[in-house]
């Protein structure tokens, strides 16, 4: 019988700080700070119900959805830094709590901690080394976005396409977020992934992002981040992106304009001008059904080859993760 989701997330909440523990403990403190936060646990949830449901033991399973979730806290830390956020899971982020080369230190260490524990789990015969590989496919593939999305701000950039903004978000986002957790379950039991994995992993994970800009706009205070905080740091969404190509001539060259300056520059009273343009254009509208689509068209290739495999039970709750992920629901 699976564990259910709630005894998943608190086991792998648990690792996750257990393995964060330090006899300075203020170096401690920094490295568990977004750890305690909590969090949905996520992608870790992923990993185990994947795993479990592909024949996979718990006790891999749990390993390698802990460092994946060492993976998704060192990168926040590090994406907070160079976004210059102000919140993250409705606290200051790391950067604003403490000096910002103490909060980057710490981002280093999780990510160091992260190899350090999927090594142990290679000496201990719980997986193969490629799972390791799949680890650096994370790492490679989500710098390589991150890149792209910090380039397009730093340059200056706004005559990107929707295409663009799929291509930059499929590896910032939507790899790591849900074509990872898949293919580790696989790998976890011995198994090559299919193609299909990828493929539909892509679309659900695009969807994820897409909607988590849609809430950057339409969110409430269980969001967790700072509400319009993409349009002070200078995000290029696929909703900015929409309303750009939309926009009368006068309104496209103001939003330039604002979307020009740095953060601390940037007008409150043009910021909310923008935020209410992109939410009375039809961007954000629009944005919403390019999720729904890309969600529909995932789940539905995804749907019968996870009932085909052997833990059943472990393959239902792992259908009813990755539907509230692009709901927004987990």
């Amino acid at each position: 019988m699976a564990p259910s989701p709630q005894e998943v997330k608190d086991a792998l909440h648990e690792r996750l700080l257990g393995h964060l523990t330090h006899p300075d403990p203020a170096y401690q403190a920094l490295l568990q700070e977004y750890p305690s936060r909590g969090g949905k646990m996520l992608r870790g949830l992923l990993v185990v119900y994947a795993g479990l449901a592909h024949g996979a033991t718990l006790e891999a399973s749990l390993w390698a959805g802990t460092a994946l979730e060492l993976f998704q806290n060192w990168v926040l830390i590090h994406d907070d830094i160079e976004d210059g956020s102000e919140e993250r899971r409705g606290r200051p982020a790391l950067h604003r709590l403490y000096p910002m080369p103490l909060a980057l230190n710490a981002g280093d260490a999780l990510h160091g901690e992260m190899w350090g524990l999927l090594i142990r789990g290679l000496n201990e015969g719980l997986f193969g080394p490629e799972v390791l590989a799949e680890f650096h496919q994370v790492v490679h593939r989500t710098a390589y976005g991150q890149h792209l999305d910090l380039l397009w701000t730093l340059s200056g950039r706004l005559d990107l396409t929707p295409e663009d903004y799929l291509h930059m978000v499929a590896h910032k986002a939507a790899y790591y977020t849900a074509v990872a957790p898949l293919r580790l379950g696989a790998l976890l039991s011995g198994k090559t992934p299919p193609a299909l994995y990828e493929e539909a992993g892509l679309k659900l994970g695009i969807a994820f992002q897409i909607m988590d800009d849609v809430l950057n706009l339409e969110g409430d205070q269980a969001y967790g981040k700072e509400l319009a905080g993409d349009l002070y740091e200078g995000k290029r969404t696929l909703i900015l992106i929409r309303y750009l190509q939309e926009a009368p001539k006068e309104d496209r060259t103001r939003a330039e304009a604002l979307l020009s300056l740095p953060r601390e520059a940037k007008p409150e009273a043009e910021v909310r001008w923008l935020w209410q343009n992109l939410l009375v254009s039809g961007a954000v509208a629009w944005a919403k059904e390019e999720a729904r689509r890309l969600a529909q068209e995932g789940m539905g290739a995804l749907i019968s080859y996870l009932d085909t495999l052997p833990g059943r039970e472990a393959a239902s709750h792992l259908q009813n993760l990755l539907t509230a992920l692009v709901e927004r629901r987990a």
